[in-house]
């Protein structure tokens, strides 16, 4: 008896050790690197990754300019410095969304989730769940990269650290000063030369200039083709309502919710908004704006302002490459020239602010990853400058080259690269902004300033002289919040009914479909119907949990 009792001891004690040795570290940041795999990953700082080449299947949006992320440049560069071959499956641009939920709701998961945005809310849920690793303990072992720029940028931790002290996905970091302001409208220069008009300073003179494309023949081809101004309802920054509700009310970029004196809110509800809606039904009534602002793409916008002959006047977007192909053989691009916020009627002129250079989201781990130190260390190195530079702008030496001794930068100091290809091409030698990076301001405007490649220069120039004299001020900006899993869970679906609404209501009212008079206090009841009380609730509380002063 005695010795049947030792041996199913030393049996309980054995199983103990051994799921003990399987078992993840149930404590904040989640497993501990080596938990799950026992591929020999080198030491941080050390190339290659992995000596024996490991496989890593990435899910990743599709981005309409590049051509193939298998045989991209990048992709085999990155390859020969980590000893990582990526299998790729990508989400189609348009349905991008659509798949990542059908991914996330199926249980098979990829080993990695690259280029979505995957939102606060998404990371809490499936986070909290086990799906998305904890990489708190990859960043300690593995992010030489990470903690750079967790130093350099420390609202960069500060913005993607869940309530629960976790980091369930990596950022880009891009400090882009034009992209600060980035709600733009982009107007026509040549246009307003042949008919001798001046830039429109208020919404009366943009009304004015509409009508001149429309009814005076500015490409003197004798037709009347001219579309006075088109947008894009997919884009936010390239709807109609999206520069053009400034000059009545604060109309931040997608959600439109701001500060009020510390309390958050919305603009869609306001009186003001309906006085924009009211613009926007008086441009559209007297066809200034395109029917097709509310149903086509970003693709067909372009086509209207690369037509054989220039008929498109004016349209909002984040650069001139909404407009016009960047860098396209046309050249019309750098035609079309930024206008300045613009005085409505009752004196409101803002340029909409966002400051926060932190996309979240941009890549994360999943419970099915074989190798997550692997996969983590991938990430990483994605935000050292060379890679960063590669990622986005191209190789050394042929779209890119290092600075010269003497070069100046677009901010005025010593230049840090110079760009040699022109960009925002279909291409295939690099990521075309997907996936994490990190680009400090000094790094994007270290750029050499060259009159072979205006892009960069001229969104500078446009934006520092136009808009940042208007920009609203920063305590009306909300910033990136994080949400509890319940919080999270109920701002799902009122968000979607909210702002699916808001978005509806919107070209319904422009276009007439709805009258804005008889509709809009309807329109008003219905956001309370759908609980906007209580949709603000949730981002009030969540702000005050981690920005409220004690």
């Amino acid at each position: 008896m005695k010795r049947w009792s030792m041996l199913i001891l030393s049996v309980l004690l054995f199983a103990v050790v051994v799921l003990s040795g399987c078992s993840s570290d149930s404590g904040k940041g989640g497993e501990t690197a080596g938990s799950k795999s026992k591929s020999a990953v080198n030491p941080a700082g050390q190339f290659p990754i992995v000596n024996e080449k490991v496989n890593l299947k990435v899910l990743v949006k599709g981005n309409s300019s590049v051509e193939d992320f298998a045989t991209n440049e990048f992709t085999k560069w990155l390859e020969e410095k980590t000893n990582i071959h990526i299998q790729w499956e990508v989400a189609p641009e348009k349905s991008a969304t659509e798949k990542l939920n059908l991914v996330l709701s199926s249980g098979d998961y990829p080993d990695v989730i690259m280029g979505f945005g995957v939102s606060p809310t998404q990371m809490m849920i499936f986070g909290t769940q086990g799906v998305f690793l904890p990489l708190n303990k990859l960043i300690d072992q593995y992010g030489v990269e990470t903690k750079r720029m967790f130093q350099e940028t420390p609202s960069s931790k500060d913005l993607i650290t869940a309530p629960d002290g976790n980091i369930y996905a990596l950022p880009q970091v891009n400090e882009c000063y034009h992209c600060f302001l980035s709600q733009r409208m982009w107007i026509y220069k040549p246009w307003l030369d042949k008919l001798g008009l001046q830039m429109p300073t208020t919404t009366e003179e943009f009304y004015q200039v509409l009508k001149a494309f429309k009814t005076k023949d500015p490409n003197g081809n004798g037709k009347a083709d001219e579309i006075p101004m088109a947008g894009d309802p997919i884009n936010f920054r390239d709807g109609v309502d999206s520069f053009l509700m400034n000059s009545f009310i604060y109309n931040p970029a997608d959600k439109r919710l701001y500060l009020d004196n510390g309390k958050v809110d919305v603009s869609f509800n306001k009186p003001a908004f309906k006085e924009g809606l009211k613009y926007l039904r008086m441009l559209y009534s007297e066809g200034l704006i395109s029917p097709l602002s509310f149903t086509q793409d970003a693709n067909q916008l372009k086509q209207m302002g690369e037509s054989e002959v220039p008929i498109l006047g004016a349209s909002s977007g984040h650069n001139m490459g909404a407009v016009a192909t960047l860098n396209g053989k046309s050249g019309r691009w750098l035609q079309y020239v930024a206008v300045p916020p613009l005085k409505g009627p009752n004196g409101v002129q803002i340029a909409a602010y966002n400051p926060y250079s932190v996309s979240n989201g941009q890549y994360v781990i999943t419970k099915s990853a074989k190798n997550p130190e692997a996969a983590f260390r991938l990430a990483d190195f994605l935000y050292n400058q060379e890679t960063t530079l590669r990622s986005v702008q191209g190789r050394i030496g042929n779209e890119i080259r290092w600075a010269e001794k003497g070069e100046i930068g677009i901010n005025g100091k010593p230049a840090i690269w110079k760009q040699l290809v022109g960009w925002g091409q279909v291409q295939n030698v690099h990521w075309s902004q997907t996936g994490p990076s990190y680009r400090t301001s000094d790094l994007r405007l270290g750029e050499a300033a060259s009159p072979d490649q205006p892009l960069e220069p001229t969104l500078y120039k446009e934006t520092k002289e136009k808009m940042e004299p208007y920009k609203v001020s920063v305590d009306k900006v909300l910033p990136p919040l994080f949400f509890t899993a319940d919080q999270a869970s109920e701002l799902a679906d009122l968000d979607k009914v909210i702002n699916d609404h808001v978005k509806e209501m919107i070209a319904r009212f422009v276009t007439g479909d709805a009258d804005l008079d008889k509709g809009w206090d309807a329109y008003v009841k219905n956001l309370d119907n759908m609980n906007l009380k209580r949709y603000l609730e949730i981002y009030q509380t969540a702000y005050d949990a981690k920005f409220k002063k004690k």
